[in-house]
């Protein structure tokens, strides 16, 4: 009897993987909030299950998160077993990014072997923008985790004609929708298509499956929606930036069509959200706009002509709302000096370039809503993109053209389905970010595995077509080489003056001089050193995306929005653009720190209040709720429009004792106050008390100071709070 055989270690690949766990986790323990937003969500959510289930934002279950539960309900178990933290809210992204480069190692293996399938987990591990997002508790990581998964259950469907496979990975799809609504649809025309033309079964048995599969992945998605929806408004949270208080209007409006778009107004009206994409026009054009970033409110038309001069720091546009200095070509850069909570402060360019980074010297990233570049089939190939997540594009494509180059009709082989899948993964997404009007760049890690899985097939076929000398195809693999090289320059090339020229020179001349010894030596016997300079190519396309995947750790990176580039830190002294390190200082938001006087007076004069107070938004309150672990209201969501609460829904509140101090700016919520915050706001102020700074406020907050006037108002800016925050306790009130 034969010992069963010993399972054989991929060493390739565990480097691959340890590679990925590096560039994914280091210094990820440095981080104190992540994005604030979300991590203030993950302490509510760990209060309670209602919280929990609702993805609430704060500890009163008040307003939620304007994104499904799903990814916050993985991060709030993360944190009760480690304990919250900035990193145990990153580390399940930082695991979905390590289990992504394995998934696409499995998918690529079967059909096209195991040193394709390496290539495919290499890349997929350095693709820039990928990393970036592994690094923070945004939600791209773990959707593209799972939308792998399905492609795997996919597959084996497929293989064992399996249906139950096929409705696991539809099902699975549902559940990504959960996670970030229709951005996982993306993937939909790659499934259909390929069970189509890969299942082998009657017409009729395909279609029948495939609605059975299409039926439960609906319901799958629009089953908490559904639930959430049904459940009266005052029994729930408000849903957060859907202007309707609907979660199927927040799934296909706001966070649906709006995307494609571009329209950051919400169906129920209101202003537009800054976070998302609002507070500057459509076509980066007219007035710069400053804002407190943190409490997701646009603010009033800065004075100023656009042309990137802010405020100077602690000037108060709006009360209570202090910009930040600006700096050259008008980009967003550096944290507020005492802005507004968690806010960035600065300005937009006339012109676009607006809230950009990395960019090359021409003034950073520019045109498009972000900074995401000017619509058009080219997009994903311009400055303000190229480097996050397009870098092998040209050998995916060229490598793609050899994979399909050999089909017959009547002849397709497993090569060429699961290429056409790729491609239908790939190109309706790459149409999609190449004229929608409402996206970050970091929502590029959609790109990232099909790019991969086509780099690492093409990259072996290419090869095999250059070995067997076969006509035309045996010059794909130079051609890709070059064309690759080309684009890593083009790409690496603005940042000489950053980081040395030598890197462009370097890539250039290797790149060159690798595609020169592969066609000189096409037509030798001996493929050995032709081997070695197809591998030596291979590595020097890698060099820039390495580079570009380091830049979250040597630069830091913003967890609000992550970028990744050699300018990402203001340290670096590169080409403008975003101006600030995220490793420790919430990704880049000025989140307010707990202020130790105005604490242990709210918790010596609470007198068995549940919360311990309400702020008007989520910045102010992290700190509170995150490090001292207590119960706020917010009572702003993150789009300053949303109408969460209203003087009667706060009076009843008050009225049974679970609240009775209020810190809210001095311009009140919403910077100038829109509709209910305005009515809000004189609530607070008609039935409370305001309480003198000098018996509440630490002389060190933020360089704050208490007012002339003797009304208890902070001015000059406050911690997290903004310039001109007001301390007010509320007593005694009836509902």
């Amino acid at each position: 009897m034969k010992a069963p055989a010993k399972a054989k270690v991929d060493l390739p690949l565990l480097f691959i993987v340890l590679l990925s766990a590096f560039l994914n986790g280091y210094d990820i323990w440095t981080e104190k909030y992540a994005n604030t937003y979300y991590t203030t969500a993950v302490a509510a959510m760990m209060e309670n299950f209602h919280n929990f289930f609702y993805a609430s934002l704060d500890s009163a279950g008040s307003v939620t998160v304007d994104k499904p539960p799903v990814v916050f309900w993985i991060q709030t178990l993360s944190a009760k077993l480690f304990g919250l933290h900035g990193w145990s809210v990153i580390l399940p992204q930082a695991l979905a990014g390590i289990g992504s480069v394995l998934l696409a190692y499995k998918l690529v293996k079967p059909t096209f072997g195991a040193a394709a399938a390496r290539v495919a987990a290499l890349v997929m591990a350095c693709t820039p923008i990928a990393v970036a997002v592994s690094r923070t508790n945004n939600i791209d990581s773990m959707l593209v985790f799972a939308l792998l998964l399905a492609a795997a259950l996919l597959f084996r469907g497929v293989r064992n004609r399996s249906a139950w496979s096929v409705m696991g990975a539809f099902a699975i799809v549902g559940v990504g929708f959960n996670m970030k609504m229709l951005q996982a649809y993306m993937v939909l025309p790659a499934f259909y298509l390929f069970y189509w033309i890969a299942s082998g079964l009657s017409w009729k048995k395909r279609a029948g499956i495939l609605a059975g599969a299409t039926a439960l992945m609906l319901a799958v998605s629009v089953s908490w929606a559904v639930v959430v929806d049904s459940v009266p408004a005052d029994k729930r949270p408000y849903i957060g930036s859907s202007g309707t208080n609907s979660v199927l209007n927040l799934a296909f409006g706001y966070n649906g069509v709006s995307r494609l778009t571009g329209d950051r107004g919400q169906s129920g009206g209101g202003a537009p959200n800054f976070r998302n994409g609002g507070g500057f026009p459509a076509d980066g054009q007219g007035e710069r706009f400053g804002q407190a970033q943190g409490a997701g409110q646009d603010q009033a038309p800065a004075q100023g002509q656009g042309d990137g001069q802010s405020q100077s720091p602690g000037q108060n546009v709006t009360p209570g709302q202090d910009q930040a200095p600006g700096q050259q070509d008008g980009g967003v850069r550096g944290a507020p000096q005492g802005g507004g909570a968690g806010g960035f402060g600065g300005g937009f360019r006339q012109d676009g370039g607006g809230f950009g980074g990395n960019g090359g010297p021409n003034g950073g990233r520019s045109g498009g809503m972000f900074g995401t570049g000017q619509a058009g089939p080219l997009r994903l190939f311009q400055a303000s993109l190229s480097d996050q997540a397009s870098w092998f594009i040209p050998f995916a494509v060229i490598g793609a053209i050899g994979l399909l180059g050999s089909i017959r009709r009547r002849k397709w082989t497993d090569k060429h389905k699961e290429t056409i899948f790729w491609l239908a993964w790939l190109l309706p997404a790459a149409a999609f970010f190449s004229v929608a009007g409402f996206f970050h760049q970091y929502y590029l890690i959609m790109l990232a595995p099909p790019i991969a899985a086509l780099a690492g097939a093409g990259f072996v076929e290419m090869w095999r077509a250059y070995g067997d000398r076969a006509g035309w195809m045996s010059w794909l693999l130079p051609a890709a080489i070059l064309a690759t090289t080309v684009f890593a320059w083009y790409i690496v090339h603005p940042y000489d003056a950053t980081i040395g020229g030598g890197w462009a020179a370097g890539i250039g001349l290797a790149g060159v001089i690798v595609t020169a010894l592969l066609i000189v030596w096409r037509t030798r016997e001996n493929l050995r050193p032709a081997r070695i300079w197809a591998i030596a190519g291979l590595l020097t396309l890698l060099v820039g995306p390495v580079y570009w995947a380091l830049t979250p750790i040597t630069y830091g990176v913003s967890s609000m929005t992550p970028i990744v580039g050699p300018s990402s830190s203001r340290e670096a002294g590169g080409p403008q653009g975003i101006g600030f390190s995220g490793r420790g200082q919430g990704g880049g938001e000025s989140t307010g720190s707990v202020d130790e006087r105005l604490y242990a007076y709210l918790k010596a004069h609470n007198t068995g209040q549940k919360y311990l107070l309400a702020v008007s938004d989520y910045g102010t309150a992290a700190p509170y709720m995150v490090d001292k672990g207590e119960s706020v209201v917010i009572l702003n969501g993150f789009n300053g429009s949303d109408q969460v609460y209203t003087a009667e829904k706060l009076q009843a509140l008050a009225a049974k004792g679970e609240v009775k101090y209020f810190l809210i700016g001095g311009g009140g919520m919403g910077g100038g106050g829109r509709g209910g915050n305005a009515e809000v706001t004189q609530w607070i102020q008609e039935h409370g008390k305001a309480i003198t700074a000098s018996e509440w406020q630490s002389s060190s907050s933020g360089g704050a100071m208490q007012s002339d006037a003797g009304d208890g108002r902070a001015i000059g800016g406050f911690g997290g709070f903004g310039g001109g925050a007001t301390l007010y306790v509320v007593d005694g009130v009836s509902a």
